[in-house]
């Protein structure tokens, strides 16, 4: 008897509590590798050469601890769970490897493959947001619904999908690892087209972080802040300084000279003076 997955549990919800395996002799089927093809529904796209030959030096040493999850077809077997290690297990040169059968196809298989994957956060923020997607459109699921099986709020899984309204090269910056998610669902935010791109070099270039980023974007959603100036070390310093004084609570200027400079830091009365002191120290 087959059963539902259970939301926002991974794969040990996947795995029913007896199976009928092929050979009869416990809990997994050991399975020919070139017996099974990868699933056409697997939202993970990026697949990184140097973790591939770490996972198959650690399948060499140890073997492969957590069994792949399969659905039975006409020619074999077909992943639902588990691409990495399988791929990893025909680099390392094993013959079989552990799986556990699924009965399931078609929309159930776009399903569970996309929700096992988010849950064991095999997915980077671009990929998680594209399988949203595919739930939606595929699936008709909902935002509400989505959130339910993930385990998010609803606005998360919002702002998730956001990221891509993103321009095709930011999505890649976020895939190989340049911009974080919280970056990419700043620039998300940000309408005008060439603040985003600018913004987007400034956190590259400079280094920014999340927080000085939306301290950025909220100069420029305001009208306050000259993104498309060419003194950019302007921009960034004015973010520093933004960020430190929504840190203190007080003013914050940071005077830049050639080399070096000044950071000062206003205070009104004696006791803020104590507060900041205590604050700093």
């Amino acid at each position: 008897m087959t059963k539902r997955m259970a939301l926002g549990k991974g794969l040990d919800a996947l795995i029913p509590d007896a199976f009928d395996l092929e050979d009869g002799s416990g809990r997994f089927y050991q399975c020919p590798v070139e017996a099974i093809e990868p699933n056409p529904y697997q939202p993970r796209l990026d697949f990184s050469d140097g973790d591939l030959e770490t996972m198959a030096q650690s399948i060499r040493e140890k073997g492969i601890l957590t069994p792949l999850l399969v659905a039975k077809t006409k020619s074999g077997y077909q992943l639902i769970a588990g691409e990495r290690r399988w791929r990893a297990a025909q680099r390392a040169g094993l013959e079989r490897v552990p799986v556990v059968i699924r009965d399931a196809a078609g929309a159930e298989l776009l399903e569970l493959a996309l929700l096992e994957n988010i849950h064991r956060k095999d997915l980077n923020v671009v990929e998680e947001a594209l399988a949203y997607r595919r739930m939606i459109e595929e699936l008709g699921e909902t935002q509400e619904t989505i959130s339910k099986k993930v385990g998010k709020d609803r606005s998360s899984v919002a702002n998730i999908i956001r990221i891509l309204s993103l321009p095709q090269t930011m999505q890649k910056d976020v895939v190989e690892g340049r911009l974080s998610a919280g970056h990419a669902r700043v620039l998300a935010g940000i309408k005008n087209a060439a603040a985003q791109n600018r913004i987007r070099d400034l956190i590259v270039s400079k280094g920014l972080s999340v927080r000085q980023a939306e301290s950025l974007a909220r100069s420029v959603t305001s009208g306050k802040s000259h993104i498309m100036a060419p003194d950019s070390d302007a921009v960034y310093f004015r973010s520093l300084a933004d960020q430190m004084k929504r840190s203190l609570g007080t003013k914050v200027e940071i005077l830049r000279k050639s080399k070096g400079g000044r950071v000062i830091i206003h205070y009104f009365s004696n006791e803020e003076l104590d507060r900041l002191i205590q604050r700093l120290s």
